[in-house]
């Protein structure tokens, strides 16, 4: 059994309304982290970002706004299947990127054949690496901000 899927899409860094460049977003999810979905940002100029947030929070954002803190997830037309916003926040810091949601979807569509949407408790394994999956997550986190500051 595959126990992770990925896929690279193109997103717009929305650097001001008068401002934007396309750049490539890497997609990555892993059966060990079953919860999770991670985004590699290549910035260029820049060493690549990656975030880590909910799968959960992915899918739900593509239809209607969600997120709290620093991760909010919104379509562009709630009335229609088209594009999403993600935007990334660390203190001060914001990062607004524009996605089409279409491979969004399919991205997700793949994760779920590896662990469908609500059966992530059911792998066996996750629960007993619990606390080590949350230690990346918050490493990753820290790293994230750092990065940013």
């Amino acid at each position: 059994m595959r126990e992770s899927v990925q896929a690279e899409v193109m997103m717009s860094f929305l650097v001001s309304e008068e401002l934007s460049f396309r750049i490539p977003v890497e997609l990555r999810y892993d059966a060990r982290d079953p919860y999770a979905v991670r985004l590699t940002f290549h910035l260029p100029g820049d060493a690549p970002v990656t975030w880590a947030f909910g799968r959960e929070l992915l899918l739900d954002g593509i239809n209607k706004p969600c997120g709290d803190g620093d991760v909010h997830i919104a379509p562009t037309d709630p009335e229609e299947l088209s594009d999403v916003h993600i935007r990334l926040q660390v203190g001060a810091d914001r990062a607004l990127f524009r996605a089409s949601a279409a491979p969004l979807v399919a991205f997700l569509d793949r994760t779920d054949r590896i662990v469908p949407l609500g059966q992530e408790r059911n792998l066996g394994d996750f629960e007993e690496n619990l606390d080590e999956a949350l230690d990346k997550i918050l490493a990753e986190s820290q790293q994230n901000e750092q990065n940013a500051g």
